[in-house]
């Protein structure tokens, strides 16, 4: 788990040029760019950095900043950044992966406009804490407070990241009930070793387990 910088897959892909100019110039242009890295701190929004065609690496841009290179700046909306990810980082270590099972699926996530968005998976942002030395003020390990972010490709050439809770995956020979879903928060910390039980007081390597008696 990496703090504050992580690597992605690369993205080539576009950039809506006012971003390099902080919001205040060439609306309307784009700039083709590769997507390598991001940024997680806690309370804020995903950033991503960039390498250009000239050579400059900017770092630090929102997930609107970007769309896919097979489409033109016309043909793709504008969608603000908080439709596109609807929750803030959850801490200082991100962790990336690519699932497997999700490479190349499609799903559609729903937006704050209750309205659907289909895409394409690329990867898997999480967060964690990264040891009990230092204090924990996030959320990230709160059952029912975690989300993860899965960044898709969306049909329309934007790119959005989105918690599990607001996406419906299609897995041709499986997902065959196409109901949302009424499935309730998960609040339980799950552990396996409680006050219960105890290994016995030997040192056999295949040592027995004992119910705990709490008279001694």
């Amino acid at each position: 788990m990496a703090y504050l910088n992580a690597n992605i897959p690369p993205i080539y892909c576009k950039l809506r040029k006012e971003y390099l100019y902080d919001l205040r110039e060439n609306h309307g242009e784009s700039e083709d760019c590769v997507v390598f890295g991001v940024t997680s701190m806690s309370g804020k929004a995903l950033l991503f950095h960039v390498m250009l065609p000239n050579g400059a690496v900017f770092y630090r841009l929102p997930i609107s900043a970007f769309f896919q290179k097979r489409f033109s700046r016309t043909e793709v909306p504008d969608m603000s950044i908080d439709t596109l990810q609807l929750w803030n980082c959850f801490s200082y270590w991100p962790s990336v992966h690519c699932f497997d099972y999700l490479s190349g699926c499609h799903g559609k996530f729903r937006g704050k406009d209750k309205k659907f968005y289909p895409g394409q998976y690329l990867f898997t942002i999480d967060w964690g804490h990264p040891e009990s030395n230092i204090l924990n003020v996030e959320h990230s390990e709160i059952p029912q407070e975690h989300k993860c972010a899965h960044i898709l490709a969306l049909d329309n050439g934007n790119y959005a990241a989105q918690p599990n809770n607001r996406i419906l995956w299609h897995v041709n020979s499986y997902t065959t009930d196409r109901s949302w879903p009424d499935y309730k928060v998960q609040n339980t910390i799950w552990q396996v070793e409680g006050p219960d039980w105890v290994t016995e007081d030997s040192d056999r390597m295949f040592y027995e387990l004992e119910e705990k008696d709490e008279s001694k």
